[in-house]
């Protein structure tokens, strides 16, 4: 499994390529999955272009996104775009159209009632599980851990030289207790180190303008399409030579 992360928290201030609007999304999106992405994550904007769980913002940005491709698509619940741990669980309850699956970052306040809201209402969970917090210990704890949809290992290094440390460092961290997939992934310098990592260790991963702008050789990406097909050679690559 490839994922395609198509925007993260960047703005239209990061290049053109970013895709801010449902449109652009949508239009992001084909071309990802016509590149090889067999799944989809975004983070849904408002209309300053900043990340929301607004109901009718991922609704709108939902049905533009599923009218033109078949493959799973992903939100965000970050608490950048809510922080109010309250108002987060009341977001996810007020959703009219539903993703397939969530992320929600366990090391952030909140995440067990975001991620218990999310199960009721039949939505996957992706735990992500960010490096350098205390995201690991306290998913090895929690009464949902069997029941995510799968483990987000996040790699928040972003030193080439170190990042696939890291990634080793937080996959031991997270052990295998608890049974589920594990999609590991890094960001800037450590995202191609790390997906050439989870290539090797045969573990699902993800590529987009979320992790990284620059393809591996250094140049800018165009585009997310982009970044997936040089991810899924640097995959393959990766796990030949192991």
């Amino acid at each position: 499994m490839v994922q395609v992360c198509l925007n993260g928290a960047r703005e239209a201030t990061d290049g053109w390529m970013v895709p801010v609007s449902p449109g652009a999304l949508a239009d992001a999106a084909v071309e990802a999955v016509a590149a090889g992405a067999t799944d989809v994550h975004l983070h849904p904007k408002s209309p300053c272009g900043h990340d929301t769980l607004s109901p009718r913002v991922l609704a709108v940005t939902l049905d533009a996104i599923r009218a033109r491709v078949s493959v799973p698509v992903g939100v965000t619940t970050g608490a950048w775009a809510e922080p109010e741990p309250a108002a987060r669980v009341e977001r996810v309850r007020g959703w009219t159209v539903l993703p397939d699956h969530a992320s929600v970052n366990w090391h952030e306040p909140g995440a067990e009632e975001v991620a218990a809201a999310l199960l009721d209402r039949g939505v996957g969970v992706e735990a992500g599980i960010w490096s350098g917090t205390d995201g690991a210990a306290r998913f090895a704890v929690s009464p949902l851990r069997a029941r995510v949809l799968r483990v987000l290992a996040e790699v928040t290094d972003p030193d080439a030289d170190t990042a696939e440390a890291s990634a080793r460092a937080l996959l031991t961290d997270l052990g295998t207790g608890h049974g589920r997939p594990v999609l590991l992934h890094g960001e800037d310098g450590g995202a191609w180190p790390v997906l050439r990592l989870a290539g090797r260790l045969g573990l699902a991963t993800r590529i987009g303008l979320e992790d990284t702008l620059l393809l591996p050789d250094g140049e800018r990406a165009s585009s997310n399409a982009q970044l997936v097909a040089a991810g899924l050679v640097q995959y393959g690559c990766a796990q030949r030579s192991s």
